[in-house]
């Protein structure tokens, strides 16, 4: 056996298998090296709290070096997770920059790839000493920038959720009825809202985006699911960070097709790519799953209704990255990190993981591995390379570009002062005055979709009708 056979990589997808009996699996996309940490730790405490459940790890081999991807080879001998390579996508050069256009973050550049795990519909595993391809059944999608505190499984792969995405059944969550005639019964998925808070005042947002518009602000407890409303442009989208299907050929065909016939101009406006499409697809057509398996790092502080550290399963390091500096120490030893210095504890939390990888690695004589990824993590000095100043500190400078910032910021603190959105307290959101806001039954009327945040994934060649035609 050759060392990708050992590691279970696959070569892609296989036709024919929808008849075999399937596995339940995760998923994530590696295609830059200032992700490797985020994917390696993503990796291991999933595999920590749900071993029985292996996480496919696809990368692109055209955008990552050696190096890297055999750490990726490394670790797939201790954490189960299958290496699993696969095409780029990216738009073609045009507009503002690379792919440019409404993007807000550089880099969402590459998200696009991640419409590449819709091609997963088998992979090999280890049964017995002797590889065994097997259906995937059931496969979540988990961005890179995640990490694991507890076991997800239980509230991702479970009956409620299986009914709605299985083409054969009810579903209990909606009420429909089994339709067997009905393929686009299939097209269906399950995902966490978008939070729309927009509590730092961020210029791309529409007006819309407040507190009082967001699904998580009429929550009163951690184990409440948000409702998803259609009819509604903020609490019927959903945060592409976290997201369950059942993959089918039907259903590859439905995503990538969408997305090779639609040019490239039309693509290029979206704000968060990978995520504003697939809203566009399945809108109407998901189920609500709980926070606690997309708890935004932001929502500690945004959402205390709710937050609660211990409910956490799947923490998503927005924004800038943990990996890219060292957690700081201010006023009254506070913990200091993220792009407003609001997020050390959550940050701490990643280092504190990091730490003890590191420390398992080397006692497997693994230390050209794991200097590899120290390349691409802040030393302890505080200092990152180059590669890591797009997911650090400067996570939020392409968003810059924006016309009307300073109009924007300076909208924000008048709002702040006549009390029309929750102001923080001692970084905790004012739940009070949320709770007192008029909340139209109906929803807020936005622009055109163009919702949450994630990390990472994306040529096309589009022509022919466009998946945001009427």
């Amino acid at each position: 056996m050759d060392r990708s056979q050992r590691s279970g990589e696959t070569q892609g997808p296989t036709e024919g298998v929808e008849g075999r009996q399937g596995i339940n699996a995760y998923a994530t996309l590696l295609t830059r090296p200032s992700y490797l940490a985020g994917a390696l730790l993503l990796a291991y405490t999933l595999y920590k709290h749900s071993p029985d459940t292996p996480l496919v790890l696809l990368y692109t081999p055209d955008t990552l070096p050696e190096t890297c991807v055999e750490a990726l080879r490394i670790e797939a001998k201790y954490s189960g997770c299958i290496v699993y390579p696969v095409g780029h996508l990216r738009l073609p050069r045009g507009g503002d920059g690379e792919g440019g256009g409404g993007m807000v973050a550089e880099r969402f550049a590459d998200t696009w790839t991640k419409l590449r795990v819709f091609e997963v519909l088998d992979i090999e595993v280890e049964v017995q000493g002797v590889l065994v391809k097997k259906k995937v059944d059931r496969l979540c999608f988990l961005d890179a920038d995640m990490m694991v505190f507890s076991n997800p499984s239980p509230l991702i792969f479970n009956a409620d959720n299986d009914a709605f995405l299985h083409p054969l059944l009810p579903s209990s969550s909606t009420g429909a009825k089994a339709d067997h005639n009905d393929q686009g019964n299939i097209m269906r998925l399950c995902a966490t809202h978008t939070c729309v808070c927009n509590l730092d005042f961020d210029p791309w947002a529409p007006a819309s985006w407040t507190p009082a518009n967001c699904a998580y602000t009429r929550l009163t407890h951690p184990c409440q699911l948000a409702p998803v409303c259609p009819s509604s442009p903020t609490l019927g989208n959903f945060n592409s960070g976290t997201f369950v299907f059942r993959p089918s050929l039907a259903l590859r065909s439905h995503v990538l097709g969408a997305f090779h016939s639609t040019p490239p101009a039309e693509l290029r406006k979206l704000k968060f790519p990978d995520q504003d499409f697939l809203n566009t697809l399945f809108e109407g057509r998901w189920k609500s799953l709980s926070w606690c398996v997309n708890a935004l790092k932001t929502w500690r502080y945004w959402h205390a209704n709710i937050w609660r550290d211990g409910e956490v399963k799947v923490l998503h390091y927005i924004v800038d990255k943990p990996w890219a500096a060292r957690v700081g120490v201010g006023e009254g030893r506070r913990k200091v990190a993220g792009y407003k210095g609001d997020d050390g504890v959550t940050h701490g939390w990643w280092w504190e993981k990091y730490g003890a990888w590191v420390g398992e690695r080397r006692a497997r004589g693994e230390t050209e591995m794991v200097a590899t990824v120290e390349e691409f993590v802040a030393g302890e000095s505080g200092a990152g390379s180059e590669e890591l100043y797009a997911v650090g500190g400067k996570a939020q400078d392409f968003a810059k570009r924006w016309e009307g910032n300073a109009t924007m910021e300076k909208k924000g603190e008048d709002e702040k002062k006549e009390g029309r959105v929750a102001e923080r307290k001692d970084g905790q959101v004012d739940g009070d005055r949320v709770k007192d806001e008029q909340i139209p039954s109906h929803g807020p009327v936005l622009r055109k979709k163009m919702l949450g945040e994630r990390g990472h994934g994306p040529v096309v060649r589009g022509q022919g009708r466009s998946f945001m035609d009427p």
